[in-house]
Formats: C-alpha cells, sequence, structure tokens
C-alpha cells in the first residue's frame, strides 16, 4: 500500500511583516522542512540565510501557485500576500488585483486541493459608520479605503467558501502591528513600528498621524500566537471561523511617545500630518470587542502598551547591536 505523504504548509506574502515572524513560528511547530515559505520577491540579500524551502510565487498566477501546491503537497495555506492601506490608495489597480484576484485563486486552488487556509483580515474592514468604542464582531463595516473595500469582500468571499464547499477558512481582523523583524510596509498605523527604529536612531520622530489618533494595536508575538490558536482551535467551537476580532491594547502617537520617553527621556515627537493615512485612520476603530474570540476559541493576549514598548525596544536594540547598526 502507498504511503500518503505528510502534508506541508504554505505561507504566501512570507517575505512581509507578518510572514517574518509567522514562518520561523511555524517551521518551530512542524519542522523546517514542512513549512514553504513564497514571496513574489525573491530572497533579500539583506536577510540572514534562509532555511527551508522558498519558492517564487505570484498569487495572481494561479497555474504557480497551483504547481507549488502540488509539489510540496500542501495541506494548509497562509495567505498574506497583500497590498496594505496606503499603497493601496496609490495603486488601485495592483491593490485590486494582488487583494481580491490572488485570493480568490487562493480559495479556488484550497477548494481543489483540500487545505485548510488562513485569511487576515483588518481592522480597515470597518469604516466611518461603525462604532468607534469596544467595534462589535458583528456590525456595519463600509469602509472609506480600497484595501479595507477589499478585506470586507474577502471575509465574504472567505464565508461563502465555508459555507458553498465547506473549505476549512479562518481568519483574524488583525489591529495595527508592532514588530521588530521586518520594516514598516506601506499601512497606515505603521508610524508605530517607525517610532521606535527612529527613537533609537536619531532620538526624534515625525509622525504622519496626528497626537490624538487612537487605534487598536498588538504586538506581533500575541499576533503570531493567535494566529497560530485560532488554526489549532477545534471547528466545532468556531461559530463565526472567519474574520475576528482581537485586542491587545489601543493607543494614540502621544502616548506611545510617552511610553518610549520612559527608557528613552530625550526622546521628542514631531507631527506632520499625511491627510490620506489620516483620513483612513479616522474612520478607523478606537477600541475592538474580541468578546467572540476569547469565548469561542479562548484568546487574551500577553502584551499590553507598557511591556511591548520595553520589550520592542530591548529587542531592536540587541538586533542592531549584532548587525553593527
Amino acid at each position: 500500500m502507498e504511503v500518503k505523504r505528510a502534508q506541508n504548509i504554505l505561507v504566501t506574502g512570507a517575505l512581509g511583516q507578518v510572514g517574518s515572524e509567522l514562518v520561523p513560528a511555524l517551521q518551530e511547530r512542524f519542522g523546517i522542512e514542512r513549512v514553504v515559505a513564497s514571496d513574489v520577491r525573491s530572497w533579500p540579500p539583506d536577510r540572514p540565510i534562509r532555511e527551508g524551502p522558498f519558492e517564487v510565487l505570484d498569487c495572481t498566477d494561479r497555474s504557480r501557485l497551483e504547481e507549488v501546491v502540488e509539489k510540496y503537497n500542501v495541506g494548509t495555506l497562509y495567505h498574506l500576500a497583500a497590498i496594505l492601506s496606503a499603497k493601496a490608495e496609490a495603486q488601485p489597480e495592483l491593490a485590486w488585483r494582488v487583494n481580491m484576484e490572488g485570493l480568490y485563486n487562493v480559495l479556488e486552488v484550497a477548494r481543489a486541493y483540500g487545505c485548510r487556509v488562513f485569511v487576515p483580515s483588518s481592522i480597515a474592514a470597518f469604516g466611518p459608520s461603525t462604532p468607534k468604542d469596544l467595534t462589535p464582531q458583528d456590525t456595519l463595516q463600509r469602509p472609506g479605503s480600497l484595501y479595507g473595500v477589499t478585506k470586507v469582500a474577502g471575509e465574504l468571499l472567505c464565508d461563502y467558501y465555508a459555507l458553498r464547499f465547506g473549505l476549512d477558512v479562518r481568519g483574524l481582523r488583525y489591529p495595527g502591528l508592532i514588530s521588530y523583524t521586518a520594516p514598516p510596509g506601506g499601512g497606515t498605523t505603521d508610524y508605530a513600528v517607525e517610532i521606535f527604529w527612529e527613537a533609537l536612531r536619531q532620538g526624534s520622530y515625525t509622525s504622519f498621524l496626528g497626537p490624538d489618533t487612537r487605534l487598536p494595536m498588538m504586538y506581533m508575538p500575541d499576533a503570531i500566537r493567535a494566529t497560530l490558536e485560532l488554526m489549532e482551535a477545534d471547528p466545532a467551537r468556531l461559530r463565526h471561523r472567519n474574520a475576528f476580532n482581537v485586542a491587545a491594547f489601543s493607543c494614540t502617537p502621544a502616548e506611545l511617545a510617552a511610553e518610549i520617553r520612559k527608557h528613552l527621556p530625550h526622546f521628542k515627537i514631531h507631527y506632520q500630518i499625511d491627510p490620506v493615512r489620516q483620513a483612513i485612520a479616522d474612520s478607523w476603530p478606537h477600541t475592538l470587542d474580541d468578546s467572540a474570540a476569547r469565548e469561542e476559541w479562548g484568546w487574551k493576549p500577553a502584551f499590553d502598551l507598557a511591556a511591548m514598548t520595553a520589550d520592542m525596544l530591548a529587542q531592536l536594540s540587541a538586533r542592531w547591536a549584532v548587525q553593527g547598526v
């Protein structure tokens, strides 16, 4: 009798902010050779030498996606490839093609090969008419940005594939994510990453969002853990399955700067507001109600604003010391 090969994991957009930390976490849990990293870009020369398989893959090319899934006997697909909020406004046609056509290809290939799928959504899926405080899991969305439009459409498409075809597709609405591993990638919440880089390099930062712009945020270790925990959750407990609100803390640029000053007393923040990104941020929630995630699969964050700030500064300082920055 033929022995069936162990099924493997494919990550699209693996060189992005989430993928840079999700891939190592998956490798640690499942083994290096079982996790296939992929991205539309080749492996950057300034990155550490990679471990494990890597494929150059454009998710808008369905035949290439199918080729990789078949080659590696993929059973679970983490689809992270996307054009983020600010870049989507600058390149709307590209954003639609990547965010919508790419997702459709992933869902179709997953359906054909029986793959489980993780698809992240975002707080960008909410809009100006959404309740700002403790934004509910199920509420009016109607975003005002193209990125948000693609995220809402993606949530609905994932729900459709789950209901129509029984596809096991799950997802989180990520808040703003703060990471020391990958540089900022064109998102409206990226000020909360840039501020740490500039605090350590220059001792000052110019924010493109106003001082009182409150947004939900999360430290990347919590985001990665939430992703893994959701994918390992008992499907019988998941009433929503897709697009769970997850929360950790909310802050403004002024509050984040004040927390950084507890460690770097001479740090200064300035403001030069970008009207495009400010308008996007103003349409998003201040805080999220993540009770559905807590009840259905036991979500609980580990990092608040103070703990995140201390660890972020320590991790970036240590990393740059090793690199001689």
